[in-house]
């Protein structure tokens, strides 16, 4: 683990969006154990690159005007017991980090493994979760 002092500005990059940290196997299951509507969990990381990309790309996407109605993070390598319980509900995906998953109705409907990030600039990344978002998160 590293200090924590390291990790906050990397945290605080996804809080200061308004994106709630669930830090505990609790606070997993008790917001996503009963989803209703859709839902994103990002697994931040101090992944220089992939997470360098990817922290921007979720603040970018979040400005559209279809998001999740609810946006959760877990931070891998420090929180591990929550990030171990959030990578629970990502069925058929391994451990990845970063990683955003959208989930539509308690079902995984998209998922951003570190491969799908790590080669790509933020933009690219945001616009692929916009049209994720106006697909499964858009008002019916």
């Amino acid at each position: 683990m590293y200090p924590e002092i390291m990790v906050m500005p990397m945290r605080e990059e996804l809080t200061s969006l308004g994106v709630q940290e669930l830090r505990t196997p609790a606070d997993v299951d008790r917001e996503l154990g009963q989803q209703q509507g859709t839902t994103m969990v990002v697994v931040n990381s101090i992944c220089g690159c992939a997470a360098g990309r990817m922290r921007p790309a979720v603040r970018a996407a979040l400005q559209h005007e279809a998001r999740p109605n609810r946006v959760f993070t877990v931070f891998a390598g420090q929180d591990m017991e929550a990030t171990e319980r959030a990578r629970s509900y990502f069925t058929g995906y391994r451990p990845s980090s970063p990683s955003i998953a959208l989930f539509r109705d308690g079902q995984l409907v998209h998922m951003l493994q570190r491969s799908d990030i790590e080669h790509r600039d933020s933009a690219d990344i945001a616009n692929e979760l916009t049209r994720v978002f106006d697909e499964h998160c858009a008002a019916v």
